[in-house]
C-alpha cells in the first residue's frame, strides 16, 4: 500500500522507482490521500503543521519535469527553519536528491477569500525551499509528486517584511540571483511563477478547498529560478533587486 510506503521512506529515506510505475492507475488524487495517511502519522508522532507549500508554479520548467499544474504540500515544525540574520545552517541529513529553490513566502493573518488576498496576508519574506524526490534522476508524474507531500523537504524562511504599498506590481517585476560559493548559478523573476506569487497564492487558495489555509500558516509561492542540486558543506546564497527583499546565506551541513 503507498501510504505505507510513503512512512517507510522518510523513516528509512532511500531512492525507489516512481510510485507510478508501481501502482497502476496512481492519480493527483490517489496520491494526496496516500500524503493524507503520512500527514495523519506524523501528527500522531508529534509534528506540528505550520503552513503549506505550492510547487510547480514556475512554467518555465513544466516541460523539463513532464508536470504541467501546480501542487502543493505540508510545511511542519520539523521542517521549518527560521534564518536568524538571514543566515542558516540547513541539515540534509534524512532527505533524498534535495534541490534548492528561491522563493517568496507569506504569513497569514486570517484564511484568505478570493479576491482580497491582501487583506489575508500578514507579512512576506524571502524562502528558500529544499525539495526532495525519492526517484532516481527526479523522474516524477503529478501523481508522484502529490504523494510525497509536494517533494518538500525543508523551508528556511528570512526576515518578515511588511508589503510595500504598490507589492502588486512589484512582485512580478522582483529579480532573485542565486549563488554558490560566490558564483551566479541562476536568475529568476516574480513573473515566472503563475504571473507573481500573489497569483500563486490565489491558486492555492482555490487548490486548497477541501484543505482551507488558515490564520497563521505560512506559504511558500514555488521556486523563481530552477531548482539545483545542493550538498553537504556547501554555501549557497541569494540577491534580490527591484524589491526591498534581503537575501539569503546557508550553509548545507
Amino acid at each position: 500500500m503507498l501510504s505505507r510506503e510513503l512512512i517507510s521512506l522518510h523513516e528509512a529515506p532511500r531512492e525507489v522507482p516512481p510510485f507510478s510505475e508501481r501502482y497502476p492507475g496512481l492519480t493527483p488524487a490517489a496520491g494526496y490521500e496516500a500524503a493524507r495517511a503520512l500527514h495523519e502519522h506524523r501528527v500522531r508522532a508529534g509534528w506540528r503543521p505550520l503552513g503549506r507549500k505550492i510547487g510547480f508554479t514556475n512554467r518555465t520548467l513544466w516541460q523539463r519535469y513532464g508536470v504541467h499544474e501546480p501542487m502543493w504540500g505540508t510545511i511542519y515544525d520539523r521542517t521549518l527553519i527560521m534564518a536568524e540574520g538571514n543566515r542558516a545552517r540547513v541539515p540534509l541529513q534524512g532527505l533524498v536528491n534535495p534541490r534548492i529553490e528561491p522563493e517568496v513566502c507569506f504569513k497569514l493573518r486570517k484564511s484568505p477569500e478570493p479576491g482580497r488576498l491582501l487583506e489575508s496576508i500578514e507579512w512576506m519574506a524571502h524562502a528558500i525551499e529544499i525539495v526532495q524526490c525519492h526517484h532516481p534522476h527526479w523522474k516524477v508524474t503529478m501523481a508522484d509528486c502529490t504523494a510525497d507531500n509536494g517533494l518538500h523537504g525543508r523551508l528556511i524562511v528570512g526576515e518578515a517584511q511588511p508589503l510595500p504599498r504598490d507589492v502588486e506590481a512589484r512582485l512580478p517585476a522582483l529579480e532573485v540571483e542565486l549563488f554558490k560559493e560566490n558564483r551566479l548559478i541562476d536568475r529568476g523573476v516574480g513573473a515566472n511563477v503563475l504571473g507573481s506569487p500573489l497569483v500563486a497564492l490565489g491558486h492555492l487558495v482555490e487548490l486548497l478547498k477541501g484543505h482551507p489555509l488558515a490564520a497563521g500558516e505560512i506559504v511558500t509561492t514555488g521556486v523563481l529560478t530552477d531548482a539545483h542540486p545542493v550538498a553537504p558543506g556547501e554555501r549557497w546564497s541569494t540577491r534580490f533587486s527591484a524589491i526591498a527583499l534581503p537575501g539569503m546565506a546557508l550553509e548545507f551541513a
